[in-house]
């Protein structure tokens, strides 16, 4: 295999690695901004980091580590601002790996349906347990639309960073 047909898989894969992961910055099983940052990795190694340098290398890198940690911090806030148990916070992430196999009902009923259980079984009354299931999703739906946002970020740095250089 050539050189070029070899550098044109790499992109191919690249291309794939960002594809899943824009997919897994909404899906929960995926890692989505990691696959992103891996797939904007390998373009720029594959092209031998002539478009793609050091500079925005970091730059994408320091904008993933953001997506992560706004994510997490976003589902904790919204559940701590409503006095969520750990339990509600255990419950609404094993609801979200659930919901993934109902579809986009279970994706959006998930976490709530899963907050709400895991509060009331810490002992918490159902008018309680269901504003954390509220809280809890508001939460996870900010962080999850901050996740993508910056991840289209990252793609808008990655584009302008190969089409000037």
């Amino acid at each position: 295999m050539n050189a070029i047909w070899l550098q044109t898989l790499y992109f191919v894969i690249a291309a794939a690695l960002i594809l899943v992961g824009m997919a897994g910055a909404v899906v929960p099983v995926l890692p989505g901004v990691p696959l992103v940052f891996g797939g904007m990795l390998l373009a720029a190694w594959a092209d031998h980091f002539q478009h793609i340098g050091a500079f925005t290398l970091t730059l994408l890198g320091v904008l993933a580590a953001l997506a992560l940690l706004v994510d997490f911090v976003a589902g904790l806030l919204g559940a701590k601002r409503v006095g969520a148990s750990t339990r509600a916070l255990w419950g609404a992430s094993i609801g979200a790996i659930i919901g993934i196999f109902f579809g986009v009902p279970g994706l959006l009923l998930g976490p709530f349906l899963g907050a709400v259980a895991g509060e009331l079984s810490a002992g918490g009354k159902l008018h309680h347990a269901t504003r954390v299931g509220i809280g809890t999703w508001i939460g996870l739906l900010f962080g999850t639309l901050a996740k993508l946002a910056l991840c289209f970020t990252m793609l808008g740095v990655f584009a302008l960073a190969f089409l000037l250089n």
